[in-house]
């Protein structure tokens, strides 16, 4: 396995050196409309699927599929993008894409049962170019074995959270404004965009697997199998988060509130973010991974007992502090226990156990909450965030 040193250790002004990278710029802006029609893909589907058929049941059904979809596809399509290059395969898997959606939204409008549009919802999640793990590849094509390439995981999550920002008040606004089906529409042309001006960044593209039976054991060493771990948990508390934030809004009278409470968390790990990786840091990268995880567990424990908005509020500031550094972080010890020709496939498994882990979180927590208090539904954050912090204890024992 590739040595992890030194990639916590950046220079000053290391948000410049990394975009004076020949080609960063470039493929860094090309993937942004990307990376915000993807934040939209989601809750566009709800939006088209209940516009049309009025029920939030089967817009549930059709993002589950959707979703469930999405994580067990993406990882496949990504051992294809290794083999055969992201120049080759991104159209492929856009054109892909924007078929489905486009099947899903005929379908939809026609009036088809149910099952012909989780059918369609698959395909679609399926198809869902991971935009998010190819910039990741290329990141690390252009700085591996550098003190800059945290700096740069840095920057890739900064970007992925304000699209994460835009992308769902931009899908709301277009689609109660217009039809439900803008929404949808407008995702996928600017994913069909975004991917396509980052496909034709060749020179800043990892070169292809040459061989066919490029194996990708190196999948199954214990660190990355304890990050795969590690993310689940974090996926979980997100999940539960989302649940529990929007019954504690409405617990309190003030359902408006859920989007606004839910958005603290993410505003605060952006700028945590932009500081931990622009920051020259001493301490190796197993033991901040531990650290960060701890300090989100112990984040966890004031939103046990909020009782108002306001003290929801600043607890939710709390998390947003450790999320960041552990996005940046687990890309940086993802990048080191695989081989480049499996990169996109490591980064994408992270994806996959982060939706997974999503998907599980907020059915525990929702069942939870429906027969005691929101404050339960905290209390499956806190233990995600045990799980989380127990999987990293577990990669830094790994590691050594």
């Amino acid at each position: 396995m590739p040595a992890l040193t030194g990639r916590i250790d950046a220079p000053a002004n290391s948000y410049a050196a990394v975009l004076r990278t020949p080609g960063a710029w470039k493929f860094y802006c090309a993937a942004a409309p990307a990376r915000i029609g993807i934040a939209m893909t989601g809750l566009g589907v709800v939006w088209l699927v209940h516009g049309s058929t009025g029920s939030y049941g089967a817009a549930g059904s059709v993002t589950g599929g959707f979703a469930v979809a999405e994580a067990v596809a993406g990882p496949q399509v990504a051992r294809l993008i290794d083999r055969f290059g992201q120049t080759r395969m991104l159209p492929i898997t856009l054109f892909a894409h924007a078929a489905a959606v486009a099947l899903l939204i005929g379908l939809t409008v026609s009036g088809a049962p149910l099952a012909a549009l989780v059918a369609a919802g698959v395909l679609a999640g399926g198809s869902l170019p991971q935009i998010g793990a190819q910039t990741a590849a290329r990141w690390s094509h252009a700085l591996r074995d550098t003190p800059l390439l945290s700096s740069a995981f840095a920057l890739e999550s900064f970007s992925i959270g304000v699209a994460f920002l835009v992308g769902p008040v931009l899908v709301g606004t277009v689609s109660s404004l217009g039809s439900p089906m803008a929404g949808s529409v407008l995702a996928t042309s600017l994913v069909l965009v975004g991917g396509l001006l980052l496909a034709a960044q060749r020179s800043t593209a990892p070169e292809p697997t040459a061989s066919r039976h490029q194996s990708a054991k190196g999948l199954l060493h214990k660190r990355f199998l304890g990050l795969v771990g590690t993310n689940i948990g974090i996926g979980l508390f997100f999940g539960s988060m989302q649940v529990s934030v929007t019954a504690f809004a409405v617990a309190n009278n003030t359902p408006g509130l859920a989007g606004p409470l839910y958005s603290v968390t993410s505003l605060v790990g952006l700028f945590a973010g932009i500081a931990y990786g622009a920051r020259r840091w001493r301490t190796d990268p197993h033991t901040q991974f531990v650290i960060v995880l701890t300090g989100l567990t112990l984040s966890c424990l004031p939103l046990l007992i909020v009782s108002s908005p306001l003290a929801a509020a600043l607890a939710l500031a709390l998390p947003g502090l450790a999320i960041a550094p552990f996005q940046t972080l687990s890309a940086v010890l993802a990048e080191s226990s695989v081989e480049p020709a499996v990169l996109t496939q490591a980064f994408t498994w992270l994806n996959s156990g982060g939706a997974a882990g999503m998907a599980l979180g907020a059915a525990f927590a929702g069942r939870l909450v429906d027969v005691q208090s929101p404050n339960w539904g905290f209390g499956v954050a806190l233990l995600a965030a045990v799980v989380a912090t127990t999987m990293s204890v577990a990669v830094k024992l790994s590691g050594r």
